[in-house]
């Protein structure tokens, strides 16, 4: 069981990164963006594609990130300029990105032809690099044995990876809090507020979308990189189903941690992402369920995360009106009461 939980909090973590591009667009920019799908895996075969050819694995993952910032403009500069319906612009460049994807992981090959999937299993990765650094150290032991006087059976093998990812996704955290504060930043969240308004102060709305959603998918690209360097191969059926991972994500944790300010709602993101991979570990050791059954568990999930919401708020709300109708009645009562107390004195 332990073992599990942390792999799925080490998952969740990477996942977190792309779960905060999702936000950008979906909350932020008011945007549905399904160029996630197609962007996740453009940067998991573009980093796989570099570092079966050699290049560093850091270089990979930043050429990753780009290619990522690249899909998003265009799926920007097609709603922007070519007048496309914002759902239509990410489907078609969701579906465009299927066979980009495919050209880009075709390059590992000699042929050059397209490729499906990369397998990094004897490569270096970031995670790799950084694990012959951590072990260094000496902090795995230290903690292994804190655990087994703790009674736990399953050890994991480092601690490297999460130590490592909660740094990177801290630092993006705290850039897209800053980000977000920025005269740009305020910008795009009043352009996903009132594209009108921001208009008629002379901005321009359409350069301030295709910039939120390349930032968008940058950090999804990322995400993307990085899974494929944790689970050691890039596949073109990566992304499939991954803006409703992305979406649940942000749900959960807005249910969970609330809205109040950028800085809670991004951590409330990053939190969602872990406990939606939690559930989601949890769910597959129940008996009954299967691999098979991984977008029905995912469709589960966002269902009870959208309605649970509202039959508490449903709920507050009918106690919150039987107070104030007791206290009206009480407020009536005593009125009565002194007039009377009134009557009975004259």
């Amino acid at each position: 069981m332990f073992a599990a939980l942390f792999g799925s909090v080490e998952q969740g973590i990477i996942y977190a990164i792309m779960a905060l591009g999702v936000y950008l667009t979906f909350r932020v920019l008011d945007f549905p963006d399904l160029t996630v799908d197609g962007s996740f895996v453009t940067g998991a075969g573009t980093a796989a594609m570099m570092i079966v050819l050699g290049y560093n694995p850091i270089l990979a993952t930043f050429v990753a990130t780009i290619a990522g910032f690249i899909a998003g403009c265009m799926t920007g500069i097609l709603h922007t300029k070519g007048n496309i319906n914002p759902l239509l612009s990410g489907i078609l460049m969701m579906i465009a990105l299927y066979s980009i994807n495919l050209r880009i992981m075709g390059l590992s090959s000699d042929s050059g032809v397209t490729r499906p999937n990369i397998p990094l299993l004897n490569s270096d990765t970031i995670f790799t690099s950084f694990n012959n650094f951590w072990s260094g150290l000496g902090i795995d032991g230290v903690l292994s044995n804190l655990l087994k006087s703790l009674g736990v059976q399953a050890i994991p093998s480092t601690w490297g990876v999460l130590i490592l990812m909660i740094l990177v996704t801290v630092i993006i955290k705290l850039v897209v809090d800053w980000f977000l504060k920025t005269e740009v930043g305020l910008a795009i969240r009043a352009t996903g507020d009132n594209k009108r308004m921001i208009r008629s102060f002379s901005a321009n709305t359409d350069s301030l979308i295709i910039l939120g959603l390349g930032i968008s998918n940058a950090m999804v690209a990322l995400s993307g990189a990085l899974i494929a360097q944790y689970t050691k191969f890039a596949d073109v059926g990566l992304g499939i189903g991954m803006i409703v991972v992305g979406l649940a994500s942000v749900i959960i944790g807005e249910a969970i941690f609330g809205t109040k300010s950028i800085v809670r709602v991004t951590f409330a993101v990053i939190a969602g992402a872990i406990i939606y991979r939690m559930i989601y570990a949890l769910a597959l050791r129940v008996d009954w369920l299967d691999s098979g059954d991984m977008k029905l568990i995912t469709a589960v999930i966002v269902i009870l995360a959208l309605v649970i919401p509202q039959i508490v708020s449903k709920y507050k709300e009918k106690k919150r009106r039987a107070r104030r109708l007791e206290e009206r009645m009480a407020a009536q009562h005593a009125k009565l009461e002194i007039e009377q107390g009134g009557k009975n004195l004259a």
